[in-house]
């Protein structure tokens, strides 16, 4: 069965994606073609060039010390850093030759309206689609400033709604909250508690703040857009699972993404949707 699959942002949460995907192969589907919004887009460009497993391999070795290297004072993103090392695991790509149809939807702050990038240099694209604003410098092309996607389309269906696939799959990292507990092997469990650790010591209040916000704002956003373009298949991952900094749960949040794509194939199997 081909699929179009659609990849919302959620900045640290995104790593759900990989545990998605791999889920989606695992079952059999053929992955046609992805669009993607700030770290859907990272993922869903990593995927769409092959260079997945590799990336999911860098992201899971990574310690506090790696991690830290992308930041920069006061505690932001590096996002010329993070490209640099995207590049160099998945190498640089035009869009219109990869082997999957991709589009990276990033927000034209001039023009007041999303952008669709289809074609031209991969991370380009990319990095506009995921420039959160005021954590990462803006992408300029042509007199044009363009911040993050999900300022105006946090889940964007509507690029593969003329996709000649079988069935149309999103994932949401905005879903209801929920517990989940997942098993992780001793070690990458311990990690992990050492790495949260630290991480509460440097992230303070103010930060939480900012992420309340910039989960209320999306929220908003998501709830305003969605009824658009219906999906056939929501796999909803819970927005309480990690803030959008966590980027030091990697390991946890790849399990979740391929749990919960577990539970929702297979509730799209009782309903008759997948065979």
């Amino acid at each position: 069965m081909k699929v179009s699959l659609v990849l919302s942002g959620g900045g640290a949460r995104g790593y759900a994606h990989i545990g998605v995907i791999e889920e989606l192969k695992s079952y059999g589907f053929e992955i046609m073609s992805i669009s993607g919004t700030s770290m859907g887009a990272v993922i869903g460009a990593v995927e769409a060039c092959g260079a997945l497993e590799k990336y999911k391999n860098w992201v899971m070795s990574l310690d506090f010390l790696d991690i830290f290297k992308f930041y920069k004072p006061p505690f932001k993103l590096d996002g010329d850093k993070i490209f640099n090392k995207v590049k160099e695991l998945a190498g640089e790509h035009k869009i219109e030759h990869l082997p999957v149809k991709f589009t990276a939807v990033a927000t034209d702050l001039t023009k007041k309206k999303e952008i669709w990038f289809q074609k031209g240099d991969l991370w380009t694209g990319v990095k506009a689609s995921s420039a959160i604003p005021g954590f990462f410098e803006p992408v300029k092309i042509n007199g044009r400033i363009l911040v993050d996607g999900g300022v105006l389309n946090l889940m964007p269906v509507a690029p593969v709604m003329s996709d000649m696939s079988d069935i149309i799959i999103a994932v949401n990292l905005y879903g209801d909250n929920k517990v989940i507990d997942i098993e992780l092997p001793y070690e990458i469990r311990k990690k992990q508690n050492i790495l949260e650790d630290v991480w509460k010591k440097i992230f303070s209040e103010k930060e939480d703040v900012v992420n309340q916000s910039i989960n209320l704002m999306m929220e908003a956003i998501f709830r305003y857009r969605k009824a658009e373009y219906i999906p056939d298949i929501e796999i909803k991952i819970p927005q309480n699972i990690a803030s959008w900094y966590d980027f030091h749960k990697a390991p946890e949040l790849i399990e979740i993404g391929r749990f919960l794509t577990k539970e929702a194939l297979k509730n799209a199997k009782k309903e008759g949707i997948i065979i």
